[in-house]
């Protein structure tokens, strides 16, 4: 009897340790603070500057993030995401206040790609990862376009695959933003309506290809309305429709950035109706091991307006260890007509002013 107990037992152990070894799983927790002050010109109608220690963005959003995996057996995995967006200036959650504002995902990985669910980056987002050499540091087309850095989607499904040097991606939102907090990253038009299989609806879609030389993106994304929506897409007929083509190329140790984003919105109301087009070149070099050098022109071409404006920045980069880094931004935006783009993004800017700034800050990842 105890023999036969004994045995058993080392068959349950042998099939718990075979299960274990099929199912292995990893949790890791990451993040970016960053923070910094900087100084800008013409902040308001009267021309006054303004010191300050901006909330969105340094040289990259500050954020804490989790992210795990399970091998499933067979070449199968199951991920998640969550990661929380950090206003290291207050202390405050970002993205609309959301708990997990930037990721909250949950999916499967194989051979096939990766299938997701939740709200997650869009391909607007991915399109432009590795042609915009500033991303969204303070003064950069984030402040032209603030839904570059915020290009992401509420209740969506997503597909991203990598094929050789081929990549091909989409996402599918129900309801595009649930929150109501105000701001590019909350716009609320949550969707979800019965009858009504437009309202707050997004699509996004990706293909590209790169290699260790250069690489070529084109994405495409359209987003509709709903009562009560943002930036006047407040029936579920209205949209706002942007693609983009980037391209990028390896020259030695510098890395040329270019693209182009086409963007159509048509409102509820005329008045709240844009067509426009932003162009950008870049250029990244590393004058040193740990100085890097990042310089940007962009031109918002305002169709059919006098409301033009251009960008331009520069960015240096030092490396005081791998996961730490100080860096000083210079920038200078040129605003016609009637134009009110700001060069820091979330700032403020005159009227038709032009506005010059200088930035400075610390950036530690873990």
């Amino acid at each position: 009897m105890k023999k036969t107990a004994y045995a058993c037992a080392i068959a349950c152990l042998g099939s718990l340790a075979t299960h274990g070894a099929l199912a292995q799983s990893s949790v890791s927790i990451y993040g970016i603070l960053d923070s910094g002050v900087v100084y800008t010109t013409n902040a308001n109608a009267a021309g006054d500057s303004v010191v300050k220690v901006p909330s969105l963005t340094g040289s990259l959003p500050s954020r804490i993030g989790f992210r795990g995996v399970e091998d499933l057996g067979g070449g199968l995995q199951a991920v998640f995401t969550l990661e929380s967006g950090l206003n290291v200036d207050t202390g405050t959650m970002g993205q609309g206040n959301r708990l997990f504002g930037r990721q909250a995902s949950v999916g499967l990985k194989g051979a096939f790609g990766t299938l997701t669910l939740g709200r997650q980056i869009n391909m607007t987002f991915l399109s432009m990862l590795k042609s915009d050499v500033l991303g969204p540091n303070l003064f950069s087309m984030s402040s032209i376009d603030p839904y570059i850095p915020n290009a992401r989607s509420d209740n969506a499904i997503g597909y991203l695959g990598n094929f050789a040097d081929f990549t091909v991606g989409a996402t599918y939102s129900f309801g595009r933003d649930a929150s109501s907090a105000g701001g590019p990253a909350a716009t609320a038009c949550a969707g979800e309506v019965a009858g009504n299989s437009k309202a707050c609806r997004q699509v996004t879609a990706l293909l590209g290809y790169d290699n260790k030389r250069f690489g070529v993106t084109a994405s495409y994304d359209i987003m509709y309305g709903n009562t009560g929506a943002a930036a006047g897409l407040t029936t579920s007929d209205s949209h706002d429709r942007r693609a983009t083509l980037n391209g990028y190329v390896m020259a030695g140790e510098w890395r040329i950035g270019t693209g182009v984003m086409a963007r159509k919105k048509e409102a509820a109301t005329p008045v709240n109706d844009l067509e426009s087009n932003l162009y950008y070149l870049g250029a990244s070099y590393p004058l040193m091991p740990m100085l890097t050098l990042d310089a940007q022109v962009a031109r918002h071409d305002v169709k059919h307006s006098a409301n033009d404006s251009t960008l331009t920045a520069l960015r240096l980069t030092y490396f005081l260890s791998k996961r730490t880094a100080v860096y000083s931004s210079l920038g200078y935006m040129k605003n016609a007509g009637l134009a009110a783009i700001s060069l820091d993004a979330g700032g403020t800017v005159g009227q038709g002013m032009n506005q010059s700034g200088v930035s400075a800050g610390v950036r530690h990842t873990f």
